[in-house]
């Protein structure tokens, strides 16, 4: 997920701008009232030299009138610039949240179409804070960082513009003194945008790091590595920190380096001003008015060292939720031109499928099957034989890399991903439960049921008495992950949410596997009224859910190793004959 990390700064910006076009609208309004505003700031010290060679050292003594008109001139000046800087805040904060709010969309959605193998690859944390943390850096710079970053450049032109009219020496001066640092921008830039995008990468770990022990609280308490786990998160916060030292030290260095060249910029201005004033080139007005207008000039550059830093900050984490948007879906979605799969049980065809992941061996090799409307199979065989990888290319989760899979006639490819969610559900080994009520958790499986459709479908399942021993029924919070509820009864909001579904295609990772023996007559009971006249594709870990099926399909390193029914199997031997002989010896 590297695409957007490598890209120049310019780049960058160019490329946010194409992804948020609200960054770009009322762009030259902006500026104009930022040009506006710094106009106003000159016309302080324009006021100043006034005021001081025609108010004062006039050549008919003091002009009091010209004094006040001058110190009314400043006045309106300073409240237009406030007006001005106002307004341009206002549309700026604007413009960067809505533009920032478009970026924060696209990046949570894209999050949710990205291959399943980055999801699985990228660590939890970093792919968060991508979306999370990178963002707000990115926000935080443009509201506030563009503002004195559109002040500043105006006020270093406008000041530059206005100081040659005075005395194009001192303005060689005052340029002469900060060429060194403009020499080393570039320098600069390109060293803070390698150092600040450690930074933010040592912030993905870092959150990563910590995410971890929170969510696998359990294993760290019963497995007693609190000592070692906290040494994880200390080093990881100590990589954090030199990175960010390292990146604050190179900024603190250039501040420096502005400060240096605005106080030799002062000085040289007042021993260059002086000398001129001996020689009648220049007056103490305009002296003191090129006094005012270096500070003009010095404030912004100083500052827009800081705003180089904030930016180069800000890029890093640009780059990095450009690197998710730009990291293509694995799965192209025909949408609405898509094919629609028939509202009924559905027939399955593996046409010489193979499955391999990025450099590593096949998965999948030559499955050549087809599964009959309405049938219940069983899919067993040894971990690593490739059965998951199998019900993963059968819903869809993943594309075959060669071959292809076909529902009711129709190329799996070929089908819109609404049309095949809506007919094809898949029930994993451990259902996800949302931190809400058991209501709203059952509902993903429609969103449209009320309540009596909800309690029908409990009840179809033979349910109703574990959901009135429930404290509060549908509205018990499940807690987060589901963990006010038992692992058996996990798996029966999943099958409550799978049966509200109303699938044609059922494909189930051995929902039964973590349940308890209180709960596993029940969920048994369950299961066959889920199966009932529909089409059911079960990964069974345990043979009992083989014994129960019309058809078993074994797996062997990614083959179809044998098929057919159960006792038909047992009677043939091979793998399943020992996988059988196996499991009953453990259960005897």
């Amino acid at each position: 997920m590297d695409s957007g990390e490598n890209i120049s700064a310019w780049a960058t910006i160019k490329r946010g701008a194409e992804i948020s076009p609200e960054l770009k609208q009322g762009f030259w309004g902006t500026m104009a009232l930022a040009l506006l505003g710094t106009a106003g700031r000159v016309v302080v010290p324009i006021a100043v030299q006034q005021t001081l060679d025609k108010g004062i050292n006039g050549p008919n003594g003091v002009d009091q009138s010209y004094v006040v008109a001058m110190a009314l001139l400043a006045a309106a000046a300073m409240v237009l610039t406030g007006i001005s800087s106002y307004l341009m805040t206002a549309r700026l904060f604007t413009t960067a949240e809505r533009g920032l709010a478009t970026l924060r969309i696209k990046a949570f959605r894209h999050v949710h179409d990205l291959p399943l193998l980055t999801q699985n690859t990228e660590r939890r944390g970093a792919l968060v804070s991508r979306v999370t943390s990178d963002v707000d850096q990115v926000s935080q710079f443009l509201v506030f960082g563009g503002i004195i970053g559109i002040i500043s450049v105006g006020q270093i032109v406008v000041a530059t513009v206005i100081m040659l009219f005075y005395s194009w020496q001192l303005t060689i001066v005052v340029w002469v003194c900060f060429l060194p640092l403009f020499g080393s921008l570039q320098y600069f830039q390109r060293r803070l945008s390698e150092s600040y995008g450690t930074v933010r990468q040592m912030v993905g770990q870092m959150l990563s790091v910590v995410a971890e022990p929170v969510v696998g609280a359990l294993v760290v308490r019963t497995h007693a590595i609190e000592d070692r786990t906290q040494a994880r998160i200390d080093d990881s916060i100590r990589r954090y920190q030199a990175a960010s030292t390292r990146a604050q030290g190179l900024t603190a260095f250039s501040f420096s380096l502005g400060g240096l060249s605005g106080g030799l910029a002062n000085a040289l201005v007042l021993i260059v001003g002086i000398w001129l004033g001996f020689d009648g080139q220049i007056t103490s007005g305009e002296v003191l008015a090129f006094a005012f207008l270096v500070t003009l000039f010095v404030s912004p550059v100083q500052m827009g060292t800081q705003v180089l830093t904030d930016g180069q900050n800000a890029i890093a984490g640009w780059r990095r939720v450009i690197g998710i948007l730009d990291t293509p879906a694995d799965l192209d979605d025909p949408g609405t031109t898509g094919e629609q799969l028939p509202h009924e049980p559905l027939g399955i065809a593996f046409d010489h499928v193979e499955f391999r992941y990025p450099d590593g061996p096949p998965v999948l090799i030559d499955v050549d099957l087809e599964i009959e409307p309405g049938t219940r199979v069983a899919v067993v065989g040894e971990t690593g034989s490739g059965k998951t990888t199998f019900a993963k290319v059968l819903t869809r989760l993943m594309d075959p890399t060669a071959g292809s899979v076909r529902l009711a006639g129709h190329d799996l490819r070929d089908v819109g991903f609404a049309s095949l969610r809506r007919r094809v559900v898949l029930v994993p080994q451990e259902g996800f439960l949302f931190d809400s009520s058991l209501r709203d958790n059952v509902l993903y499986g429609d969103l449209a049921a009320g309540t009596e459709r909800i309690r029908e479908a409990i009840d179809e399942l033979g349910l109703t008495d574990w959901l009135d021993g429930l404290p509060h029924g549908l509205d018990t919070r499940v807690g987060q992950r589901g963990e006010s509820l038992s692992a058996g009864e996990r798996q029966l909001v999943a099958l409550i949410r799978a049966h509200l579904a109303d699938p044609d295609l059922l494909v189930l990772d051995e929902a039964t596997s973590a349940v308890d023996p209180a709960l596993e007559m029940r969920i048994g009971r369950a299961l066959e009224a889920l199966m009932s006249g529909r089409t059911s594709v079960t990964i069974a870990h345990r043979l009992t859910t083989a014994e129960n099926a019309d058809e078993v399909i074994v797996f062997d390193r990614g083959r179809v190793a044998q098929r057919g029914p159960h006792q038909a199997l047992v009677a043939e031997g091979g793998i399943y004959g020992r996988l059988h002989a196996s499991w009953t010896a453990q259960q005897s």
